[in-house]
């Protein structure tokens, strides 16, 4: 096994899109090593990308914050402007395993495992991320609901890494929020997962939403009928009952030990409905 640190991107994307055997790429590592030390997976070579520049900033600007794919979960809950913009994107992130693990995992990292349970993901499609990618044919901007495409699957090219993660800058009146259902009370993965966003007029009637649902299909649902279903509304007992429908009717789960195919699409149309809430409350919205 080969061993690489680069330090900038594209002498990354080179040693990946050169490299024969399995190629795998070191974020904070805390999926891939697992995997390596139970034997799932055995790389021919590991380009560790800590060593980059862009992986480990955390960059506010006009168009939002650019948050380096090397960059832990516990320096994103420590960023006051990053929470106060995007509180559900950042609780969601901190959902990743124990104090010890956020000191390691990146929301790059969970988004390219591709795990249909990732916690940072539907956080961040609700919020209309973007991923920042780089390969041997230059850059490109992917939205984060295009990089999965199947369980531990991505669209990522031989040779491409995700450089960091684009949050637009935060509208007026809006808010967003991140919740999931687990056996446990800490230190598992989601059964169901929401995350919603939304932005509202003067008077408190919800003029855009975005609403995406975990753990119920094979990748994270952008459900543009839930979205619909409260745009024009001030969340009332209809319009939350039509989101929780909408949601419900997009839902694709599994059987498996942690919850029946009944019970993941229920629960999704509750938890949409109190993400909703949330979102509502924290873009001023009063009930």
């Amino acid at each position: 096994m080969r061993y690489e640190a680069p330090s900038s991107s594209k002498e990354a994307a080179k040693l990946l899109a050169s490299a024969k055997g399995k190629a795998v790429v070191l974020a904070g590592g805390t999926d891939l090593l697992v995997r390596m030390k139970s034997g799932a997976v055995e790389p021919d070579l590991i380009v560790d990308i800590k060593r980059i520049g862009a992986t480990q900033e955390i960059k506010k600007s006009g168009n939002g914050f650019k948050i380096g794919a090397g960059v832990s979960g516990a320096r994103l809950g420590k960023h006051r402007a990053l929470k106060k913009a995007w509180p559900g994107v950042v609780e969601a992130t901190n959902l990743i395993g124990s104090d010890q693990i956020q000191g390691r995992c990146t929301m790059a990292g969970n988004l390219c495992n591709a795990s249909p349970a990732a916690d940072s993901v539907p956080a961040m499609v609700a919020a209309n991320a973007k991923a920042n990618v780089v390969g041997p044919g230059g850059r490109r901007t992917v939205a984060v609901e295009k990089i999965p495409t199947g369980p531990g699957k991505t669209s990522l090219k031989k040779g491409e890494i995700i450089e960091s993660i684009t949050l637009p800058a935060k509208a007026p009146r809006s808010g967003d929020a991140y919740l999931r259902f687990i056996p446990r009370t800490e230190m598992d993965i989601a059964v169901v997962s929401a995350g919603v966003n939304l932005t509202l007029d003067s008077k408190g009637v919800v003029k855009k939403a975005r609403v995406a649902l975990g753990a119920v299909a094979p990748t994270v649902l952008l459900v543009e009928d839930a979205a619909k279903a409260i745009v024009g509304t001030k969340l009332d007992d209809d319009a939350l009952a039509a989101l929780a429908a909408a949601c419900e009717a997009a839902c694709r789960p599994i059987d498996d030990m942690r919850g029946t195919i009944e019970f993941r699409t229920e629960v999704a149309g509750v938890l949409a409905r109190r993400a909703a809430l949330t979102a509502y409350e924290r873009a001023g919205g009063k009930k």
